[in-house]
């Protein structure tokens, strides 16, 4: 039986993998720690989650490594796109390590998801 609230908890951490992905981009680069410019950074890729969460799939099945994918697909192609559009450029580099920072971040957390959840079933079932 699925709880209810595990894709609103899915989403949350999808939006904040997004998150801990641009603070860390802003960093590296030393680009002033303002929340707007966060915000600013982060919200190609935001609205890229927000887009793959309109999937069926993703809704149906938040925390499987699928609908990541599905998540990871929608938040790396339609941000970097928006972001293209927005700076008029979109460097290999930058979409490489976009894609492989993503792929941790958002397929990272699903995968420690279904770790431990296979571990808690183990132990309640040889009880």
């Amino acid at each position: 039986m699925r709880r209810p609230r595990i894709p609103v908890l899915a989403l949350v951490a999808d939006a904040v993998a997004v998150l801990v992905f641009a603070a860390i981009g802003r960093a590296s680069h030393e680009e002033a720690g303002s929340v707007v410019g966060l915000l600013g950074t982060a919200a190609p890729f935001l609205v890229g989650v927000v887009a793959a969460w309109a999937s069926p799939w993703v809704r149906a099945h938040p925390v499987g490594i699928r609908a990541g994918g599905l998540v990871l697909a929608g938040t790396a192609v339609l941000g970097l796109l928006l972001r293209a559009a927005f700076t008029g450029r979109l460097p290999l580099s930058f979409a490489i390590v976009t894609v492989v920072s993503l792929a941790v971040l958002l397929l990272g957390w699903r995968g420690i998801a279904a770790l431990t959840s296979r571990l808690s079933h183990r132990r309640t079932s040889v009880r």
